[in-house]
């Protein structure tokens, strides 16, 4: 059979030829589970990036709607200095309301 090997670990063919006996070594089994962990390795680093780019976009439009908000807030400022401007009440003041700047003979001082 088989010379200088040991026979527990080769076996014959039907042909005669010395075949290796299907045996899970440590060596196979060390292999199978780092290659297991390779595999759960790389998925975790794809839901990590797409998870990743997901808030990358979402962070995107929040600052675009942030930039938006901003843009308004200062045209309303503007707005609200313009509506409420002294030149601009007192001539509402003066043309809706009819009022005027009282004479200096019709003012009164009252003395507390």
């Amino acid at each position: 059979m088989a010379q200088g090997r040991n026979a527990s670990t080769t076996r014959t063919s039907d042909f005669g030829w010395p075949t290796a006996r299907p045996r899970p070594t440590f060596k196979l089994l060390l292999n199978g589970v780092l290659l297991g962990f390779c595999l759960v390795t790389a998925l975790a680093v794809i839901a990590t990036s797409h998870e990743i780019r997901e808030r990358y976009a979402r962070l995107q439009q929040l600052e675009n709607e942030q930039q938006q908000l901003q843009t308004e807030w200062g045209q309303l400022l503007l707005e609200e200095s313009a509506w409420s401007s002294p030149s601009r009440i007192e001539r509402l003041a003066s043309q809706r309301l009819e009022m005027r700047l009282p004479d200096v003979d019709e003012v009164e001082v009252i003395q507390p």
